[in-house]
């Protein structure tokens, strides 16, 4: 931030040094200046509020290279912070451009500001029936064998299930717990995901697919279309020998 602030500073004052040296009278230029600055202060107001943005990320750097942040719609990389815009890469390797002033003024999530450290959420349904006891222990014991996982910081809970809800065609639980990597949330996750459905197989635990029950009221009465008479053709008279 210092060495960027001072690089435009010795830039502005070289150029007053050169006009002085050149023998350009600064009272002329006043009028001159005067007269245009309330339209260039119309006409500048976004570059001089992305600059200025710009200036208090570089010093107060809630945002820097590397971090995986979210801002707007966009989720990437930071990559790098320039005066006036923040080039972000997404995770389809696309590069945005974003003015410092939606980061300074708008909602930004830093998904690694202090520390990698992520949680993440395993929804999962079982059939009605299942025993619930030995769900949450079989999901426990999935989520506690997994290297990613965090146990044992005093910081951050341990890995838990929960017991949700009764839902339509199924009761349904949701896994909890802390990785180290939040980058790789998605393939903890996945893994996650296919240790559940072993364990599940191993335990006899059903899940199912959603299932709907029809029910009729009243008899059911089925009504045959009427069977109409095919239409008469003439015969035809076989040929004279």
């Amino acid at each position: 931030a210092l060495v960027t602030t001072f690089g435009y500073l010795a830039v502005a004052l070289s150029v007053i040094v050169a006009l002085s040296i050149a023998g350009i009278q600064f009272t002329n230029l006043a009028i001159i200046a005067g007269a245009m600055s309330v339209g260039i202060g119309f006409g500048l107001q976004n570059v001089i509020n992305n600059f200025v943005s710009g200036i208090i990320m570089l010093v107060e750097r809630p945002v820097k290279s590397g971090d995986r942040i979210i801002v707007g719609g966009t989720e990437g990389y930071v990559e790098r912070i320039s005066i006036r815009t923040t080039t972000i890469r997404t995770l389809e390797r696309a590069d945005v451009i974003v003015p410092n002033s939606d980061l300074i003024s708008g909602q930004v999530t830093n998904l690694t500001l202090r520390n990698t450290w992520g949680r993440i959420t395993v929804p999962i349904g079982v059939a009605y029936g299942s025993n619930v006891e030995r769900v949450i222990e079989t999901l426990h014991e999935v989520a506690n064998n997994h290297p990613e996982v965090i146990r044992g910081n005093p910081e951050l809970s341990e890995p838990y299930a929960l017991f949700l809800s009764f839902g339509d065609s199924a009761l349904m639980f949701e896994l909890r717990a802390f990785i180290r990597e939040v980058d790789r949330r998605q393939r903890v996750i996945s893994d996650i995901n296919r240790a559940i459905d072993a364990a599940f197989r191993e335990e006899g635990i059903e899940i199912p697919f959603p299932q709907r029950d029809i029910n009729f009221r009243g008899p059911l009465r089925i009504e045959r279309a009427p069977v109409l008479p095919r239409p008469a053709t003439a015969r035809e008279d076989p040929p004279e020998a």
